[in-house]
């Protein structure tokens, strides 16, 4: 998004870019003070998903340990933390938007 701040923009990795076979299967944004998403349900066994999910929690606290120093593994506990209390907490309601005709 060009509205983005640069510290906030993602790059496409360049094993993804050389990649022809690569699929984008989800994108999150926060947004209006709630998780906005989209996404592609790109597996026959949406159990996959899980997976992704939790390779996800690992990496993000990879990544605050890498840019921020805090402790990867007190990080990753409260990543958890927060998976824990969202899957326990009330949820957000799922809109399927439609595609925009251009």
């Amino acid at each position: 998004m060009s509205n983005e701040p640069s510290e906030f923009q993602l790059t496409v990795p360049d094993s993804v870019a050389s990649d022809p076979d690569a699929v984008e299967m989800l994108r999150f944004w926060w947004s209006r003070g709630e998780p906005v998403m989209a996404i592609k349900p790109a597996f026959e066994d949406p159990r996959a998903y899980g997976s992704i999910l939790a390779i996800a929690a690992r990496n993000v606290a990879h990544v605050y340990h890498a840019a921020t120093g805090l402790d990867e593994d007190e990080t990753y506990r409260q990543v958890l933390a927060g998976l824990e209390a969202a899957l326990g907490g009330p949820g957000y309601q799922t809109i399927a938007e439609t595609k925009s005709e251009a």
